[in-house]
């Protein structure tokens, strides 16, 4: 499963732009990655791990702005369409399953 984190927020003063940076900082801390601007993605093993991930972006979402989360399976993931340009770009593989033994 994959979390995707959409965001529109101010930067038009120095302590909204503070706000943007420290939500960003927090983003890549809890191991999500860039996907675009304003959007990034992390792989979760369950649905229990994914609700772990929503409360802590919960938790350090600015006062302004706009914040969407939004779950997408393995195989939603892989019908993902990718273009830079007119030329199509492959799909990022999902990570590998972490092996126990």
């Amino acid at each position: 499963m994959w979390i995707v984190v959409m965001f529109d927020l101010p930067v038009d003063t120095k302590e909204a732009r503070r706000a943007y940076a420290h939500f960003r900082k927090k983003l890549l801390q809890d191991g999500f990655a860039k996907m675009q601007f304003s959007v990034y993605f992390r792989h979760c093993a369950s649905e229990e791990n994914a609700e772990v991930h929503f409360r802590r972006v919960e938790m350090f979402v600015p006062d302004d702005g706009e914040v969407r989360i939004i779950t997408i399976t393995d195989k939603q993931f892989e019908r993902m369409r990718v273009y830079w340009g007119k030329r199509r770009k492959p799909t990022e593989l999902p990570p590998a399953q972490l092996e126990l033994f």
